[in-house]
Protein backbone atom coordinates (compact mmCIF):
# COMPACT_ATOMS: atom_id res chain seq x y z
CA UNK A 1 0.00 0.00 0.00
CA UNK A 2 2.69 2.65 0.49
CA UNK A 3 4.51 2.14 -2.55
CA UNK A 4 1.41 2.68 -4.33
CA UNK A 5 1.04 5.93 -2.48
CA UNK A 6 4.90 6.52 -3.21
CA UNK A 7 4.20 6.35 -6.27
CA UNK A 8 1.54 8.84 -6.91
CA UNK A 9 3.69 11.22 -4.52
CA UNK A 10 6.20 11.06 -7.00
CA UNK A 11 3.94 11.96 -10.41
CA UNK A 12 3.33 15.10 -7.95
CA UNK A 13 5.88 16.50 -7.47
CA UNK A 14 7.01 19.80 -9.47
CA UNK A 15 10.05 19.51 -11.80
CA UNK A 16 11.35 23.28 -10.24
CA UNK A 17 11.17 23.82 -6.98
CA UNK A 18 11.14 27.55 -6.57
CA UNK A 19 14.50 28.89 -3.94
CA UNK A 20 13.53 30.89 -1.62
CA UNK A 21 14.45 31.12 2.56
CA UNK A 22 13.13 31.84 5.87
CA UNK A 23 12.90 35.50 6.22
CA UNK A 24 12.45 36.29 2.62
CA UNK A 25 9.51 38.26 1.17
CA UNK A 26 7.20 36.03 -1.27
CA UNK A 27 4.27 36.27 -3.76
CA UNK A 28 2.24 33.33 -4.10
CA UNK A 29 0.33 32.73 -6.70
CA UNK A 30 -2.66 30.49 -5.78
CA UNK A 31 -4.98 29.10 -8.62
CA UNK A 32 -8.29 30.18 -6.80
CA UNK A 33 -11.85 28.44 -8.05
CA UNK A 34 -15.12 30.01 -7.80
CA UNK A 35 -17.82 28.73 -9.02
CA UNK A 36 -17.10 27.48 -12.37
CA UNK A 37 -14.12 29.73 -13.01
CA UNK A 38 -10.39 29.72 -11.98
CA UNK A 39 -8.22 32.60 -11.45
CA UNK A 40 -4.72 33.34 -9.52
CA UNK A 41 -4.86 35.51 -6.21
CA UNK A 42 -1.65 36.61 -5.09
CA UNK A 43 -0.42 36.03 -1.51
CA UNK A 44 2.51 38.31 -0.48
CA UNK A 45 4.61 38.26 3.18
CA UNK A 46 7.36 37.19 4.90
CA UNK A 47 7.77 33.29 5.17
CA UNK A 48 8.40 32.45 8.62
CA UNK A 49 8.55 28.76 8.60
CA UNK A 50 9.44 25.78 6.11
CA UNK A 51 8.52 22.12 6.85
CA UNK A 52 10.78 19.58 4.63
CA UNK A 53 9.28 16.39 4.03
CA UNK A 54 10.44 14.90 1.08
CA UNK A 55 7.14 15.79 -1.28
CA UNK A 56 5.09 17.33 2.07
CA UNK A 57 6.90 20.52 2.16
CA UNK A 58 5.56 22.85 3.46
CA UNK A 59 5.88 26.84 4.17
CA UNK A 60 3.70 29.68 6.13
CA UNK A 61 3.70 32.90 4.51
CA UNK A 62 2.40 35.70 7.04
CA UNK A 63 1.26 39.36 5.89
CA UNK A 64 -0.58 42.18 8.09
CA UNK A 65 -3.90 43.33 6.19
CA UNK A 66 -5.96 46.26 7.46
CA UNK A 67 -3.70 46.29 10.69
CA UNK A 68 -4.56 42.21 11.45
CA UNK A 69 -1.97 39.41 11.05
CA UNK A 70 -2.96 36.97 8.45
CA UNK A 71 -1.03 33.20 7.70
CA UNK A 72 -1.53 30.62 5.28
CA UNK A 73 0.43 27.77 5.20
CA UNK A 74 1.36 26.04 1.72
CA UNK A 75 2.18 22.81 0.13
CA UNK A 76 5.22 23.26 -1.78
CA UNK A 77 3.84 20.82 -4.49
CA UNK A 78 0.43 21.43 -4.20
CA UNK A 79 -1.19 22.16 -7.37
CA UNK A 80 -2.96 24.71 -6.24
CA UNK A 81 0.12 26.91 -5.46
CA UNK A 82 0.92 28.41 -9.26
CA UNK A 83 4.35 29.66 -8.64
CA UNK A 84 6.33 31.33 -6.13
CA UNK A 85 8.07 34.37 -6.61
CA UNK A 86 10.80 35.79 -4.29
CA UNK A 87 10.86 40.00 -4.19
CA UNK A 88 14.09 39.96 -1.17
CA UNK A 89 15.77 38.26 0.99
CA UNK A 90 15.82 38.50 4.63
CA UNK A 91 18.97 38.29 6.87
CA UNK A 92 17.67 35.91 9.87
CA UNK A 93 18.97 33.78 12.87
CA UNK A 94 16.50 31.50 12.98
CA UNK A 95 14.76 28.22 11.14
CA UNK A 96 11.00 29.91 12.57
CA UNK A 97 9.93 32.87 13.11
CA UNK A 98 7.00 32.99 15.17
CA UNK A 99 8.76 35.94 17.33
CA UNK A 100 7.23 38.23 14.72
CA UNK A 101 3.26 37.10 15.44
CA UNK A 102 4.33 39.26 18.54
CA UNK A 103 5.92 41.94 17.18
CA UNK A 104 3.71 45.19 15.71
CA UNK A 105 4.59 47.49 13.19
CA UNK A 106 8.08 48.74 12.35
CA UNK A 107 9.40 46.11 15.27
CA UNK A 108 8.14 43.40 12.80
CA UNK A 109 10.88 44.43 9.84
CA UNK A 110 13.29 42.44 8.83
CA UNK A 111 16.70 43.47 7.66
CA UNK A 112 17.48 42.29 3.71
CA UNK A 113 21.03 40.12 2.98
CA UNK A 114 23.36 41.62 0.96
Amino acid sequence: MSTIIQEIEKAQLKAEKPVFGVGDTVKVHVRVIEGGKERIQIFEGVVIAKRHDSNRETFIVRKISHGIGVERTFLLNSPRVAKVEAIRKGKVRRAKLFYLRDKIGKAARIKEAR
